[in-house]
C-alpha cells in the first residue's frame, strides 16, 4: 500500500529544536523523545486489531523505554535537563505529534520507521563524539532503534489495521 500523501520528515521537524540544546545535553533531550515515541507505540498497540501486531508494538515501546533509561543513566541530572529543555521548548512535543495527525496508521508507522532509522544514526553520531561508558551506552541504542524500524516496516507490509485511525496524543 502506497502512502496516501508525501510523508513528513521527522528529522526536519524536530531536528532544529533538538539542535537548540547544548551539545552535552542532546543525548538526554533525544532520550526524552524516545519516551514520547514509547507513548505513541502504546497508543498504536491499543488500536491494533491483531494481538500479534499489538504485542510487537508493545515490544517497540519497551525498546524506546530501554533506550531512554540507558541514556538517562549516564547523568544524575538527566531528568532535570529534560524538564528544563522541554519547558523552554513546549513546541517540541506538538511538532512531533503533528507529523502523525490526520494520517492513516500505515503512514504513521512509515513516518516512525524513518524516525527510528534516523534515531539509530543519531545515537551513532552521539557515540562518536563521546568517550568511555557514554560511547558504549549511546552506541548500544542504535540496534534497538533499527529493530523497531524493522518491526514497523514489517507491520506495514503485512497490512496492519487499527480499530480507529486517530492516535490519541
Amino acid at each position: 500500500m502506497a502512502p496516501t500523501q508525501e510523508l513528513p520528515d521527522l528529522g526536519a521537524a524536530i531536528g532544529p529544536i533538538i539542535a537548540e540544546a547544548p551539545e552535552e545535553h542532546r543525548p538526554f533531550v533525544v532520550a526524552y523523545a524516545e519516551r514520547l515515541a514509547a507513548r505513541r507505540y502504546r497508543a498504536w498497540a491499543s488500536m491494533a486489531t491483531r494481538p500479534d501486531h499489538r504485542d510487537r508494538l508493545l515490544e517497540c515501546a519497551e525498546r524506546e523505554e530501554e533506550i531512554a533509561s540507558r541514556v538517562e543513566g549516564l547523568s544524575a541530572d538527566a531528568v532535570e535537563i529534560q524538564t528544563e529543555f522541554f519547558a523552554a521548548h513546549p513546541e517540541a512535543e506538538d511538532a512531533y505529534a503533528s507529523l502523525f495527525e490526520g494520517r492513516p496508521l500505515s503512514d504513521q508507522l512509515r513516518i516512525q520507521a524513518a524516525g527510528e532509522r534516523l534515531g539509530a544514526a543519531t545515537w551513532r553520531a552521539l557515540a562518536a563524539g563521546a568517550d568511555g561508558e557514554a560511547r558504549t551506552v549511546l552506541a548500544s541504542c542504535a540496534p534497538l532503534e533499527e529493530a523497531s524500524a524493522e518491526v514497523l516496516e514489517a507491520l506495514v507490509s503485512e497490512g496492519v489495521r487499527a480499530s480507529r485511525d486517530r492516535v490519541p496524543r
